[in-house]
C-alpha cells in the first residue's frame, strides 16, 4: 500500500549572493518584488536544499518516488549529488523514482529557474511569473508493482462516464507497472464504485492485458504521422516525447453499467462517486488508488448555449488567477477555499482557470461545488516557435492529470496568442497540433480558444477550436459600451454555427477612487460598476452565448503595470487582492446570479460629498427597495436589480438605510464644502501592461 510523507518543512533557500534562509514550501521568492510594480522582479535561479532521512520501506518489494506538485518554471532535481529529474513547465505535477539514489541521510537540491527564455511558456503576459517551489513536495512509498506514476504525472487511472437517457456507462482504466520479476498472470485489478457515503455499489475484477502507451490512445499523439504539420522533422518529433517516460506495460479496463445514476448537476447538485482501483497479486492487495468522479453529459449549441445533462444551463462566471497579497502564488488550501466561497457567494456557476494549470485542490473544490471549468495551458500572448514542444508537454500534463474531474468541460488551447505573432504559419500549425492532441487524448470534451480583442473574426486561428471566446474590453480600453452588442450580433450573423463566448471583459476599479460622474479610464469604483451593469444586461440580449467569464474575480499581481495609483497590480477584480474588500461590482453580480435575498448600497466608500443632492444607487434581487435618510422615508422604488433614488443631504453626517423585504443595508455620507480627494492624481501611465 502507498504511504505519503510531506517534505514541505525546513528547506534552506538561497538566491543570488544573499545569505541562505530557512523556508517552508509552498514558497516563492517573488512574493513582494513581483507585486510592487516596475517590472523588475527577480527572474533567475533560486536554490532549495533539504536533508531528509531515508523512509522506512521494504527495498525488496517497494519503491520511493519524489513528487513535486508545482515548481515554476524549470526544476533541476539533484539527490546526493546526482541529477535525478529535470522539468520544464511551472504549473503541473511531476514525479521521479529515487529508490536507487537513497542513502540513510539524503541531500535533496532543487535548482529553480524562472529566467526569461525561449523554451518554456509563459514568457509574455499580464501577470507575474513567480519563481519557486510553490506547491507541495511529497515522498511516496509504493509497491514495486504499482499503478502508473511516471507518465506526465497522471494518477494511474482514467474514468470515462457516458450518459444515455436514464442510464450511464462508466469505463474505468488502470495502467500498471510490473517489474521484470513479476508474473503478470498472477495480477488482477479490482475496480469498484462507491456512492457518496462510501458504500460499494459496483465491483468487478479484471485480468491484466499488455499495454504500451505508444500503441494506444496516448501514443497516437506522439507519432510523426499524427502531427498535423507537414514536413515536420524527426528532431521535433523527438522533442515531444515524454520527459518522464511511461513505465506501465500492462492495463486493465472495465465498463460498469448504471441504471438511473445520480448525475453531477452543476451547482444544483454536484454529486460525486468514488472510483477505486486495487492491484491484486493472487488476491493480496499491493497497490490502490482512488479518484472521485461525476456522471454527467454536456453539449454546446451555437444557437442555444450550454446544456448540462440535456437541459439548458446558462454559464455565467469569473476568471481566476491563483495568487494573493504578500504570499504570491504559494497560497495554502485555506486561501483556495476562501476564494471558492467568494465565487459561490456571487452565484457564479463557471470558472475559467487562467492562464495555466491550477492546484489540484482547487479542481477538487470545483468538482465538489459544481463549477463548470475551463482549463488551459499558459500558451499566451506570443507564439515562440522554439517552445512548441513545451506547449505539447504542458497540454499532455493538463489533460492526463485532470482527466477525471467532472467540473472540466473544455481544454483551452491558447490565450490572446495573436498579440505578438511573427510566424503566423507556425502558430496556426501548432494550434492544429494541440487541437488534435486534445481530441486524441479526450474524445469527450471540447477545445476552446480565447481570442485577443483585435483578433480578426475572419482569421483562421479563430476557427480551429471546437468553440471560441473573445477577450473584449469594449467600453474600457476602447470607447463605446454599445460596441459589445454590435460585436455579438455581427459575429453570430456571419458565423451562426459557431459557438461564441466572452472569456474576458472588465474594467479597473479602485475602492479608494470615486466620482459622481464616472467615465472610462478614471479607475473609479463607480465606473467599474457602470461598465458591468451594461455588460450583464448585454449578455441577456444574447442568450445563445456559451459562457461569460468576468475578468477577474480578484485583483492580481502584474508587476509591469503602473495604473490606478497602485503599481504592480491589475485592478479589474470584483474583490481586492487581499480578499478584504468586495467592490460594488461584486454585489451587482450577486444580485443577478445569487437567488439568496440581498440588498447593497453602492459607493459606500465615497463618503464625503460636496453636492447637496446625490443619487443613491442600490443593488438588490428583490422587487422593491425603500430608501431612508436620517430615519425619514424618502421613496420606495421598483426596478430590475439596479435601484436609484435622489437624496438631499443635510450638512454633516447623513445616515442612509435601505430596506428590501426582510433585508437592509446602511451607509453614511457626509455633506461638506471641502470633501476628500477621491480622484486619481497620478497622470496616466505609459508603462506596458505585459511582462
Amino acid at each position: 500500500m502507498r504511504n505519503t510523507f510531506s517534505l514541505n518543512q525546513n528547506w534552506k533557500f538561497s538566491i543570488q549572493d544573499k545569505p541562505a534562509i530557512t523556508v517552508d514550501v509552498p514558497h516563492t521568492w517573488n512574493a513582494i518584488d513581483g507585486q510592487d510594480g516596475g517590472n523588475d522582479y527577480y527572474r533567475g535561479v533560486g536554490i532549495y536544499e533539504k536533508i531528509f532521512q531515508k523512509p522506512t520501506f521494504d527495498e525488496k518489494t517497494q519503491d520511493v518516488y519524489l513528487e513535486f506538485c508545482g515548481v515554476n518554471a524549470t526544476a533541476t532535481v539533484t539527490l546526493g549529488g546526482q541529477q535525478v529529474a529535470y522539468h520544464d513547465g511551472g504549473y503541473s505535477t511531476f514525479r521521479v523514482k529515487v529508490t536507487p539514489y537513497l542513502q540513510d541521510e539524503n541531500m535533496l537540491q532543487v535548482a529553480v529557474d524562472n529566467t526569461v527564455n525561449t523554451r518554456v511558456y509563459p514568457q509574455k503576459a499580464d501577470f507575474t511569473f513567480y519563481g519557486g517551489i510553490y506547491r507541495d513536495v511529497n515522498l511516496l512509498v509504493v509497491s514495486k508493482n504499482h499503478f502508473e506514476l511516471d507518465y506526465y504525472g497522471m494518477p494511474g487511472m482514467q474514468i470515462t462516464p457516458s450518459v444515455a437517457e436514464d442510464t450511464a456507462d462508466v469505463k474505468m482504466e488502470g495502467y500498471v507497472y510490473l517489474d521484470a520479476e513479476a508474473d503478470a498472470a498472477a495480477y488482477t485489478v479490482m475496480f469498484s464504485i462507491c456512492d457518496d457515503l462510501g458504500n460499494v455499489i459496483l465491483e468487478e475484477t479484471t485480468a491484466l492485458t499488455d499495454f504500451t502507451f505508444d500503441q494506444e490512445r496516448f501514443g497516437a499523439i506522439i507519432s510523426a504521422d499524427s502531427l498535423r504539420g507537414k514536413g515536420r522533422d524527426a528532431a521535433l518529433v523527438a522533442d515531444v516525447t515524454p520527459d518522464f517516460a511511461p513505465t506501465a506495460k500492462h492495463a486493465a479496463a472495465h465498463t460498469f453499467h448504471m441504471d438511473a445514476p445520480h448525475l453531477w448537476n452543476g451547482v444544483r447538485d454536484p454529486y460525486l462517486y468514488t472510483a477505486k482501483a486495487t492491484l491484486l497479486c493472487q488476491g493480496v492487495t499491493v497497490d490502490e488508488i482512488t479518484q472521485r468522479f461525476g456522471v454527467r453529459s454536456f453539449a454546446v449549441y451555437p444557437d442555444k448555449g450550454f446544456y448540462l445533462n440535456g437541459k439548458p444551463y446558462p454559464l455565467h462566471g469569473v476568471s481566476r488567477h491563483q495568487d494573493f497579497k504578500g504570499i504570491g502564488n504559494a497560497i495554502p488550501k485555506e486561501q483556495h477555499k476562501k476564494d471558492m466561497e467568494l465565487i459561490k457567494e456571487i452565484g457564479a456557476n463557471t470558472i475559467r482557470l487562467a492562464h495555466y494549470q491550477h492546484d489540484q485542490y482547487f479542481y477538487d473544490l470545483c468538482d465538489e461545488e459544481g463549477m463548470i471549468v475551463w482549463a488551459e495551458i499558459p500558451y499566451i500572448s506570443e507564439h515562440i516557435p522554439s517552445a512548441r514542444a513545451n506547449t505539447i508537454t504542458q497540454m499532455r500534463e493538463l489533460i492526463l492529470q485532470n482527466y477525471n474531474h467532472a467540473s472540466i468541460v473544455t481544454w483551452g488551447l491558447s490565450n490572446e496568442i495573436t498579440i505578438s505573432t511573427h510566424n503566423k504559419k507556425d502558430m496556426l500549425d501548432n494550434h492544429h497540433v494541440l487541437n488534435d492532441l486534445c481530441h486524441n487524448m479526450d474524445a469527450h470534451r471540447v477545445t476552446s480558444l480565447a481570442c485577443y480583442a483585435m483578433c480578426n473574426p475572419f482569421g483562421k486561428v479563430v476557427h480551429i477550436s471546437d468553440i471560441v471566446s473573445y477577450n473584449l474590453y469594449l467600453g474600457w480600453y476602447v470607447p463605446g459600451l454599445f460596441l459589445n452588442d454590435i460585436f455579438f450580433a455581427l459575429f453570430h450573423l456571419r458565423y451562426p454555427k459557431r459557438s461564441l463566448g466572452y472569456s474576458e471583459y472588465g474594467a479597473e476599479g479602485m475602492p479608494n477612487l470615486h466620482s459622481e460622474h464616472p467615465h472610462r479610464g478614471d479607475h473609479t469604483e463607480e465606473y467599474q460598476a457602470k461598465y458591468h451593469e451594461y455588460m450583464v444586461r448585454c449578455f441577456a440580449r444574447f442568450p445563445w452565448i456559451w459562457a461569460t467569464h468576468v475578468w477577474n474575480m480578484f485583483d492580481f499581481a502584474a508587476d509591469a503595470r503602473d495604473q490606478g495609483g497602485e503599481p504592480g497590480m491589475n485592478h479589474k477584480g470584483l474583490v481586492t487582492f487581499d480578499r478584504q474588500t468586495k467592490k460594488d461590482s461584486f454585489y451587482l453580480y450577486k444580485s443577478y446570479w445569487n437567488a439568496e435575498p440581498m440588498v447593497h448600497i453602492c459607493s459606500k466608500r465615497f463618503v464625503e460629498r460636496k453636492k447637496k443632492t446625490i443619487m443613491v444607487k442600490v443593488y438588490s434581487n428583490q422587487p422593491s427597495v425603500s430608501f431612508y435618510c436620517n430615519d425619514k422615508l424618502i421613496a420606495t422604488k421598483e426596478a430590475d436589480h439596479v435601484f436609484k433614488c435622489k437624496v438631499t443631504l443635510a450638512d454633516g453626517e447623513n445616515h442612509i438605510r435601505v430596506v428590501a423585504g426582510d433585508f437592509e443595508d446602511t451607509a453614511t455620507f457626509v455633506r461638506t464644502d471641502a470633501p476628500a480627494n477621491y480622484k486619481l492624481s497620478k497622470k496616466r501611465s505609459k508603462s506596458a501592461n505585459w511582462v
